[in-house]
């Protein structure tokens, strides 16, 4: 049963998902400093205030906080456009970089246009249709 347990701890993918967790909550400390340290500033240059969690009225005696709500907008809305530009675009980019320079025992090959992996024989993209020269 050690042995076994041992083999799980080795051989397994346990290692590789600790490894990626551990960057994932390190990285996400990165992209929330980012917001809250460059990109909440220049938000408070254009509207004044950095943080709305004041601004509330109240209705019959219920009170709504929407500057709450507004907060968590910006976050989300900025913390997505942070993710996008500076992890997923240059992602992309190395992906598609690193595809043109594949294998060449490969039976696969990047479309042209969308740059997607189809056969080397494959005359049209499944992907985005655009036509294609097969490779002999």
């Amino acid at each position: 049963m050690l042995k076994e347990f041992k083999k799980f701890l080795v051989d397994g993918d346990l290692v590789e998902i600790a490894v990626g967790l551990v960057m994932a909550l390190v990285f996400a400390a990165v992209v929330k400093s980012l917001v809250s340290d460059l990109i909440t500033p220049i938000i408070a240059l254009i509207f004044g205030r950095p943080n709305f969690s004041q601004l509330s009225f109240t209705l019959n005696s219920s009170h709504f906080l929407y500057g709450d709500f507004i907060n968590s907008l910006i976050t989300f809305l900025t913390t997505g456009f942070a993710v996008f530009f500076f992890v997923v675009k240059p992602y992309n980019a190395f992906k598609a970089r690193t595809r043109l320079t594949a294998d060449p025992d490969s039976d696969v090959r990047p479309c042209s246009e969308c740059l997607s992996d189809i056969p080397k024989a494959a005359t049209r993209c499944r992907f985005c249709t655009s036509p294609q020269t097969p490779v002999v």
